[in-house]
């Protein structure tokens, strides 16, 4: 660890493109690389950079100014932005070539205004909920709108829709969905309208369902090394992935402590025999989840140490044991491949492993390497 970093994120871009190497084996067709999030916590525009270099035909952003620092730092190719609510900056989205997701008439009528105002023509793609029941046209609207879908000044580019339980292979839901997006398709086919790019596969179908990949896949979770579901498609070293990030600190103290002794606020933690105790300079501030339970901690010297007690807003405590030769300053790795799992975080947190990394904080700096 550099001197000057209570903590640091450590992020290995050579294993974003293993991951994306081995996951598109499976793939016929082209990938768009899932950005949004600050690249899952993992950095923007490092990110966006190494997944260009590994093939990557797309960005996928949630919000336009996630696509404008993209633009801003240089990054010229094709970018999509998923959520357009109303009285965004669509000129300056269209004028940067910015492609943007449609999910009603309103946004389209929207769209369609700001690109004869700046005398463009915008590039969208059209959102069809099949059974997510969160973005997108419901079957009945969007039959509505394909009817004046021909009204509205467009470049229909794209056509897609996002699975709700893909992540659970067994189940019928995924085929349902696409049975869904397949109807609606051929709805726009009737109407006139053929869009280059169809993409319906998150990671999770990428993975398991090779009927869902159409002429491209998004990879979001399964880039960055992690499995979209441990509990039904196994962990990532099951699918063949390398996490991509590990998170370090470092003892700020280092004290002996006598058994019965209470940790942190409200006592709930407690000692059970004389023990040596490590306080390690990160808190739920910095993105460590509150509620983690002794199930999670840190890995100093090559040997574990439990959390106890409530993580802090600056700071947790970690249970060294009665033998430890630790000393204030030494460096701890809080998840990565010498101790915890980022999913053995998640379980102990109560929470899945998109939310370990992505809540980890800005103040932390990222070093790649």
């Amino acid at each position: 660890m550099r001197d000057h970093n209570r903590a640091e994120v450590r992020v290995n871009l050579d294993a974003i493109a293993a991951n994306i190497r081995h996951l598109m084996r499976g793939v016929d067709g082209d990938f768009l690389a899932v950005v949004k999030a600050d690249g899952y916590g993992h950095g923007l525009i490092p990110v966006a950079k190494t997944a260009l270099a590994a093939g990557a035909k797309y960005l996928g952003v949630a919000l336009l100014e996630e696509a404008f620092a993209l633009r801003d730092a240089g990054i010229t190719a094709p970018i999509i932005a998923w959520l357009t609510p109303p009285n965004q900056d669509f000129k300056r989205a269209i004028n940067e070539g910015i492609e943007l997701s449609i999910a009603s008439a309103q946004s389209a009528q929207a769209i369609s205004a700001a690109g004869t105002s700046v005398g463009k023509r915008p590039i969208v793609h059209i959102e069809l909920d099949t059974g997510m029941g969160r973005g997108g046209f419901t079957p009945e609207s969007f039959t509505d709108f394909v009817k004046e879908i021909h009204n509205f000044e467009l470049e229909y580019r794209g056509f897609w829709s996002h699975f709700a339980r893909a992540d659970e292979p067994e189940r019928n839901e995924t085929h349902l969905q696409i049975q869904a997006f397949d109807g609606a398709l051929e709805e726009l086919h009737s109407a006139g309208v053929t869009p280059e790019i169809i993409h319906l596969s998150n990671s999770a179908a990428a993975i398991a369902h090779a009927s869902a990949h159409r002429s491209m896949v998004r990879l979001g979770i399964a880039m960055y090394g992690l499995s979209p579901d441990v509990a039904h498609m196994g962990s990532s070293e099951k699918l063949g992935l390398t996490p991509v990030m590990s998170l370090y600190s470092n003892l700020t103290l280092v004290k002996s402590v006598a058994a019965g002794t209470p940790i942190g606020y409200g006592g709930v933690g407690v000692t059970r025999h004389a023990t040596t105790l490590g306080i390690v300079t990160m808190g739920y501030s910095d993105g460590i989840p509150r509620q983690t339970s002794s199930a999670a901690g840190i890995s100093q010297a090559g040997k574990r140490a439990p959390i106890i007690g409530r993580v802090s807003m600056d700071q947790f405590v970690v249970d060294l044991g009665p033998d430890s030769a630790a000393k204030a300053g030494d460096e701890v790795e809080i998840f990565g491949a010498h101790g915890y799992s980022i999913d053995e975080w998640a379980e102990a947190a109560g929470t899945i492993n998109y939310e370990i990394v992505t809540r980890i904080a800005s103040r932390v700096p990222r070093i790649y390497g």
